[in-house]
């Protein structure tokens, strides 16, 4: 792997027409740069979580008729899957490449993750960068700054988490194409674990509560 930067074709892989021709590319040049960055993060997240990570990249094997929108590489302490557990994701939409620490709707502790996060709101908002960005859908690509959230809007974000069935919650950056497109290597790579640091709290603190 001589690049694990995104470049321009990377993004422009999501334009395609076509579940076969969309895949056909994604598997020849996307996964690998998935993968890559996998085997490159899961040893500094597993330092950072105190949990030992394993790496998933996205398959997208049910799909039969539309093809992806955004692919991905995420890392759980557990090597047969992720989606049920706290977990980190790094991977592209068309127009932005997304780093995250995701709750998403699989977890059965999902309420559980809810409440403990409403109570350690005023440390969430502490510790996370105002920066950052929270989604309430993996499956989107719009997310709200946490500045724009504030303290009502994470204690909804939080409450949906505990209460809604469907609901997620996810936290990290987001790097328009435009952003990447300028950076070096080692920047992406320098960008991707600085907010890694910064959101292991959060791995750290779903911890607490007892499988």
């Amino acid at each position: 792997m001589n690049n694990l930067r995104f470049t321009e074709e990377d993004f422009h892989t999501f334009t395609i027409e076509g579940l076969d021709a969309r895949m056909d590319v994604l598997k020849e040049t996307v996964r690998p740069k998935l993968q890559g960055l996998g085997e490159h993060f899961a040893p500094v997240l597993s330092a950072l979580a105190g949990d030992e990570m394993f790496v998933h990249v996205a398959k997208h094997a049910r799909r039969s008729v539309n093809p992806p929108d955004d692919s991905w590489v995420a890392f759980a302490n557990n090597k047969r899957g992720y989606k049920k557990l706290p977990h980190f994701q790094i991977g592209l939409w068309e127009t932005h490449v997304f780093v995250w620490f995701a709750l998403i709707y699989e977890s059965p502790l999902k309420q559980e993750y809810g409440k403990l996060f409403k109570e350690h709101l005023s440390e969430i908002k502490s510790t996370i960068p105002d920066g950052f960005f929270w989604s309430a859908d993996h499956t989107k690509p719009e997310a709200s700054k946490q500045s724009d959230l504030g303290k009502e809007g994470l204690e909804t974000l939080f409450d949906q988490l505990e209460n809604v069935k469907k609901a997620e919650a996810l936290c990290g950056i987001q790097l328009s194409k435009e952003q990447v497109l300028k950076m070096s290597e080692q920047e992406f790579l320098s960008e991707i674990e600085s907010s890694f640091e910064k959101l292991a709290s959060l791995y750290r603190l779903t911890q607490k509560v007892a499988l």
